[in-house]
């Protein structure tokens, strides 16, 4: 979402970016650093915190960058530059994405030293789907996923093969998982560098997504959860293909409007901003915006997602965007089909669509 609504946030750091293998401190103590996507969302931002662990000084790892060569040189550089000859202590992960989550594995065993572990901090849910989604196909490649896209209306043959030919998407991605790990719980209060961060659960765009708020500091580790320009994304994939999670991710991103207005928003994706209260009102807009082009689309004909995807998606998807937007479309179907306003019927044709039933 961009244009006028971007006057409610303020960017305090204006159009600075941190350089490849760089960091500019945003808070005290908190750094940010930017690594490159091979994707159309092209960058995360992920933060270092200075730190004191256990009486050792050092710096915590919030979030990791995808597993390849260039995002680990990218980390190379930045310890031979930004920790002031300190180790890293520990890697927190906010959630199981393969940006998050993918170079986990290499910086604990790159950090872990014979008389200190260098160990993972998630949720428990999020190490297990991670875990998981490394060592078989889930959500975005392989045979099931097209099957249930084939079944939400994606017909075309070759985008299918696609699909199936995706099967090792996340494991090329995140190669591995590290297999022990500290679990992050809502409300968990950590200390990080002698200041508490309290960690907020969030629903919808991930099984447990975990962000940190350090009261103190008046900063908000978001992750994916608020994000300034793009809305977050929120999908239904196979494995849990009756899913309804957009009503989850409304509720959970609404439970930050708890937190004092002025609060520094670090987003994985975008600048960092001030305005938390007045993105997300953009955000549930937005969605609801978006729930009245599927049900005016609905009412005309039952519609598959497939058939949704030029209303809700009104630029050239790749097919990487595609499994995205089809996760979506079909995640604003079951919010609606959820509250009764649609219906789902199965064709002859095989395929699911959704009618209006008022």
């Amino acid at each position: 979402m961009t244009g006028p609504d971007e006057r409610a946030l303020h960017y305090p750091l204006g159009d600075r970016l941190p350089a490849p293998g760089g960091t500019i401190e945003v808070a005290p103590g908190v750094h940010w650093l930017r690594m490159a996507l091979p994707f159309a969302l092209d960058h995360i931002n992920l933060w270092l915190l200075r730190d004191r662990l256990d009486g050792v000084e050092g710096w915590t790892i919030v979030d990791c960058g995808i597993d390849d060569a260039a995002t680990r040189a990218n980390w190379e550089q930045v310890f031979a530059s930004a920790l002031q000859g300190l180790p890293v202590l520990r890697v927190v992960v906010t959630h199981m994405h393969p940006d998050h989550i993918g170079l986990a594995h290499w910086l604990c065993q790159r950090w872990s030293a014979p008389d200190r572990e260098c160990r993972l901090w998630i949720s428990a849910t999020d190490w297990g789907a991670a875990h998981m989604a490394c060592q078989s196909t889930t959500g975005l490649g392989g045979d099931e996923a097209a099957r249930f896209f084939a079944l939400h209306g994606l017909t075309d043959p070759a985008a299918l093969a696609q699909v199936r030919e995706r099967r090792h998407h996340y494991a090329s991605l995140v190669p591995q998982v590290p297999r022990h790990y500290r679990r992050l719980l809502d409300g968990q209060l950590l200390t990080i560098g002698g200041r508490s961060w309290r960690c907020i659960v969030g629903y919808g765009h991930a099984p447990e997504h975990i962000a940190l708020y350090g009261a103190e500091l008046g900063v908000l580790i978001a992750g994916d959860m608020v994000l300034p320009r793009i809305s977050t994304n929120v999908s239904v994939i196979d494995i849990e293909p009756e899913a309804d999670p957009l009503p989850l991710y409304l509720d959970s991103i609404a439970r930050l409007c708890v937190l004092p207005p002025p609060t520094l928003v670090l987003p994985s994706h975008g600048r960092p901003f001030t305005g938390l209260h007045a993105r997300v009102a953009q955000l549930a807009a937005h969605h609801e915006a978006r729930y009245a082009d599927v049900l005016q689309a609905c009412a005309e004909t039952p519609r598959s997602a497939a058939e949704l995807l030029p209303v809700l998606f009104r630029r050239a998807l790749d097919l990487h965007q595609t499994t995205f937007a089809m996760g979506e479309a079909i995640a604003h179907l079951h919010a609606l089909a959820g509250t009764g306003r649609l219906r789902p019927q199965t064709g002859g044709d095989g395929i699911r669509r959704f009618r209006r039933t008022a």
